[in-house]
């Protein structure tokens, strides 16, 4: 294994004083070996460049730092100002993200390069001038680019100015702050493609900051999520980027159209709250939060193989787990195998999509997982307890499904009120007719319906299909569920309707933060919504993974061929 050139020990930047006071980076330890690679990715706020000037020793007076920062054994920290110098752009150097603000605008291309080859090689002129030239052509600029000044050129090109410069001294580490950042997709092609070539022939040590995941993916081996200043999640990139384990990580995923490009985007609901705080600072956003997690500060510790996780619950929990799954049914003298040894796992907060043509078992697995359906054999656990009838179903934070009839799911005499209460005057006769009325009206207005008394008495075969969708959601959501089972819920009403179903049922498990089963035969739909999928045929999983992967590089012929028939309609 190569040693590390860079070490961060438990490092703490502080700015402030007091409850002013803000922890951009808390307690952060890190390393980067000779040739190595290493991205950091995170919110903005979350402490990136500070940590990029602090290796520098850019950092404002003013900042409160702890913990050591060494280059090849060396504690950069304990060094003056002078014998710091000597390192920059030598040893360490950065290419800052906003072009426009770090050149001279008074300066030639050439005046500021010279200058700082001046200041910390010694080089003669006319070495100097060889150099430049060399310099270019390595970052794929002609010499004639030069004589302009900064504002005479566009983002792609200052951003290859500024990568020649922090390249003159030939640094054994480049640290690249957003590289990318407001650049075209043809620009930031070229940079990225440029990076990683210089990064290979050159053989420094590379740490990528950014927010986009094509950067990262392509510059970076091993991956650090930030947040708050602290680090949540580390690991391989392929690994993190494929099956993040912290939830915070998953919702900066979520955020990407690198890898969402086909479906709709929601960011992490709720913004970074800043302070000493004493548990989990991601804790006001967490969407398997517990009370522990409030006054308990995760430590960073290994979950598996080369993945470390901040989590007090140690990355996101498998609230579900189904194995074994069989159902034979009889019919007119035969048994029919609906469902044939089949497994499920569905994680807090994310939406699995279970497809497969009419007829393949969906229906009944799902039945089975919600405790509707008995199995002939297999076993279903819920946060580690054995579904059995309907234990999961008939209490609060368990599971609740929503079926695909809108008309038969929800009795058309009842009155609105009525028909979404129901749940609970079942299992909360603890409470008042008025405080289940007042949960009532919260999940109407959570399904963007009315809550008005005139509405409330509505009996609900006068109300639409696309109505009476929402209330039967309404119905599920006021038993604030863990898991959501919805099962073809959209395929029955208009385009129109549809999507505005679907886009409030993504919307609600944004900021709900429950996980969801979603049944379709439609893969557009699945498309859309899913994180992960398994593929159903003839009652048996025959396909599971990731959704991108599953859509784009499906394995079996199956899949293939369900992909096949869902093509989009071509406008040429």
């Amino acid at each position: 294994m190569e040693q590390s050139v860079l070490q961060v020990k438990n490092l703490f930047i502080g700015y402030g004083t007091g409850e002013q006071r803000v922890q951009a980076v808390d307690d952060i330890s890190l390393s980067l070996e000779k040739g190595g690679s290493l991205g950091i990715i995170g919110e903005s706020g979350s402490g990136k460049t500070t940590l990029a000037l602090a290796l520098m020793g850019l950092l404002d007076k003013t900042a409160a730092i702890g913990g050591t920062i060494s280059y090849c054994g060396e504690n950069l920290q304990q060094l003056s100002e002078t014998e710091r110098n000597y390192y920059r752009w030598r040893r360490l150097a950065l290419v800052f993200q906003n072009s426009l603000d770090v050149l001279n605008p008074v300066l030639t291309i050439y005046e500021q390069i010279y200058e700082c080859l001046k200041k910390h090689t010694g080089l003669r002129p006319t070495l100097i001038c060889e150099k430049i030239n060399n310099l270019f052509k390595m970052v794929g600029l002609e010499p004639f680019w030069q004589e302009y000044y900064p504002h005479q050129l566009s983002g792609g090109i200052r951003q290859r100015v500024l990568l020649a410069m922090a390249l003159s001294c030939d640094p054994d580490i480049l640290i690249v702050d957003e590289p990318t950042n407001a650049l075209d997709a043809v620009s930031k092609q070229e940079i990225i493609d440029l990076i990683y070539t210089l990064h290979q022939e050159r053989k420094f040590g590379l740490m990528v900051i950014s927010h986009e995941m094509k950067t990262v993916s392509r510059l970076a081996s091993r991956l650090i999520v930030m947040y708050n200043g602290r680090i949540v999640e580390e690991g391989l990139t392929k690994d993190i980027l494929n099956h993040p384990m912290h939830n915070y990580t998953r919702g900066l995923l979520n955020s990407s159209p690198d890898i969402n490009p086909y479906r709709d985007l929601w960011g992490i609901p709720g913004e970074t709250a800043h302070g000493n705080q004493g548990g989990c600072s991601f804790y006001p956003r967490c969407n398997q939060r517990i009370e522990y997690c409030k006054t308990n500060k995760p430590s960073l510790e290994y979950v598996s193989l080369e993945r470390k996780v901040a989590c007090n619950r140690k990355g996101i929990v498998t609230l579900l787990q189904a194995s074994g799954i069989c159902k034979t049914y009889k019919s007119k003298g035969k048994r029919i195998k609906v469902c044939d040894n089949c497994g499920i796992d569905i994680r807090a907060g994310e939406a699995v999509a279970l497809i497969g043509q009419s007829g393949s078992g969906k229906t009944t697995l799902a039945s089975i997982i919600g405790g509707v359906l008995a199995a002939d054999a297999g076993e279903v656990f819920f946060n580690g307890e054995k579904v059995t009838g309907y234990s999961a179903t008939c209490r609060q934070n368990g599971i609740q499904i929503v079926f695909q009839d809108p008309y038969s799911s929800v009795n058309e005499q009842f009155t609105v009120e009525e028909a979404i209460r129901e749940p609970l005057d079942v299992i909360r006769r603890d409470c008042t007719l008025e405080q289940r009325t007042n949960w009532v009206k919260d999940a109407l207005s959570q399904v963007q319906l009315p809550s008005e008394d005139s509405f409330l008495a509505r009996r609900c075969h006068t109300l639409s299909g696309g109505q009476r969708q929402r209330i039967a959601l309404a119905r599920a959501m006021v038993m604030q569920p863990s898991i959501l089972i919805a099962d073809e819920i959209s395929s029955m009403l208009d385009p129109s309707t549809q999507a505005n179903i679907l886009r409030l049922l993504k919307g609600l498990q944004n900021r709900k933060g429950f996980a969801m089963l979603y049944i379709t035969h439609d893969l557009a739909v699945a498309q859309k919504i899913a994180d992960r999928v398994y593929v159903m045929y003839q009652g048996k999983i025959i396909e599971k993974g990731n959704a991108q992967h599953v859509f784009t590089k499906p394995v079996q012929a199956y899949t293939k061929k369900l992909l096949d028939g869902a093509a989009t309609i071509s406008l040429c």
